[in-house]
């Protein structure tokens, strides 16, 4: 897949992709605020866009999209515009898996590529983690290999997290694999992250540390 830099807006300001980002909202308005433009410009700029969440808030998402001005029918019609449900993808199969979900993202990449996409845009809500499924705890690890994944792809990735529902220890391992954030409906160069190299054997230290009796 031939990789292609693009400019995107985003909170007032101008980012150069692949980027990896992490956006922790605390109401709906707020989250809306910020992704609403965000898929607007993908829209108008003919990239892909991806939006994961679960089923259960689509009827919402798409009608929040629509009294913004956005086709959704229409996009959804020509498959510009993919609204997917958590269940079908981070939760397939009834669980989670950091490998299997990394590998149908990097296929879902390559298919929009095929399709003649130049870029896809993607946010995924994250609240499916606090489900307390198989498999949840490898969140961080697959967060921490996006950062692997997303320089090799024409692509931008939002990940949503409501800072009312995660705990400060969840939420510090996030800024730990994030480039940039989103807090208050702005956007920060994250001095927190951790580069993929350094943080994936911090994180495996840690699991074999909490397996000792």
């Amino acid at each position: 897949m031939k990789k292609q830099q693009q400019i995107h807006n985003l909170c007032g300001e101008t980012l150069e992709t692949p980027i990896h980002i992490c956006a922790f909202f605390d109401s709906h308005e707020e989250r809306y605020n910020v992704i609403l433009p965000y898929i607007q410009e993908g829209l108008d700029k003919n990239d892909k866009v991806i939006n994961i969440l679960e089923s259960s808030c689509h009827h919402e998402h798409c009608k929040r999209l629509s009294d913004s001005g956005i086709p959704v029918e229409e996009k959804s019609r020509t498959k510009q515009l993919n609204v997917l449900a958590s269940e079908d993808t981070y939760l397939k199969g009834g669980f989670f898996e950091a490998e299997k979900m990394l590998q149908l993202l990097e296929d879902a990449l390559i298919e929009a590529n095929n399709e003649g996409y130049h870029h896809v845009r993607a946010c995924g809500e994250m609240e499916w983690a606090l489900k307390n499924v198989q498999g949840t705890d490898e969140l961080i690890e697959y967060e921490a290999r996006l950062n692997l994944l997303v320089p090799k792809h024409s692509c931008s990735l939002i990940c949503m997290y409501d800072i009312n529902r995660f705990s400060g220890r969840v939420l510090t391992d996030v800024l730990a694999t994030h480039s940039h954030v989103i807090m208050n409906g702005k956007i920060y160069k994250n001095p927190y992250y951790i580069e993929p190299f350094e943080f994936l054997p911090t994180l495996q230290r840690r699991r074999q540390s909490s397996l000792i009796p």
